[in-house]
């Protein structure tokens, strides 16, 4: 009857071993996909011999949405809620991070953008989810993004959404090392 036990036992293990293991590879699998895919914003960036004409006859309002996964206490915010942009042109918009936890991490941010049709159009030339983020006990980091939207993004849409959400990737980035 132990015997039974035993080995009811030791399959919940498996099984529980299985889920962290699939919770932990959730975050490179995502980055995968998306990279796959081109979806989220992130899509591979094309060099272009000619920089696109600014379309000054339209404005986009474009919102910025940060969130920091797990209940972190970490602080996490654009400089700015949002801003109107003409497509075509470059624009810069700061982040900002800082570690209030008392030791050093590694955080990783995953981009979204919303609505979906739009993140084909989005252009991001530098940003802070390229990499993972370094962080000293108590660090604040400015962090740009440098993006454009291409003049090609349809008429109807007037509002883009670009939300970061903040990963605690300090154990996968440690194994990487």
């Amino acid at each position: 009857m132990t015997s039974a036990k035993h080995r009811h036992a030791l399959k919940l293990g498996v099984v529980v071993l299985g889920m962290f293991g699939f919770g932990y590879a959730l975050v490179p699998i995502y980055d995968m996909l998306c990279d796959a895919l081109g979806i989220n914003g992130r899509v591979a960036l094309e060099a272009s011999a000619a920089p696109a004409a600014i379309d000054t006859s339209r404005t986009v309002t474009v919102e910025f949405v940060t969130t920091v996964n797990g209940g972190r206490p970490w602080q996490f915010h654009a400089a700015q809620a949002s801003i109107e942009v003409h497509p075509g042109q470059l624009y810069t918009v700061d982040f900002f991070a800082t570690n209030t936890e008392g030791h050093a991490l590694v955080a990783q941010a995953v981009p979204n953008v919303a609505p979906t049709a739009a993140a084909k159009y989005l252009r991001k030339t530098e940003c802070f989810c390229f990499n993972n983020q370094p962080f000293a006990a108590g660090e604040q980091k400015r962090m740009p993004v440098v993006f454009t939207l291409d003049p090609e993004l349809p008429d109807y849409i007037d509002r883009v959404t670009l939300a970061y959400t903040f990963f605690d990737v300090t154990d996968v980035a440690l194994k990487q090392d």
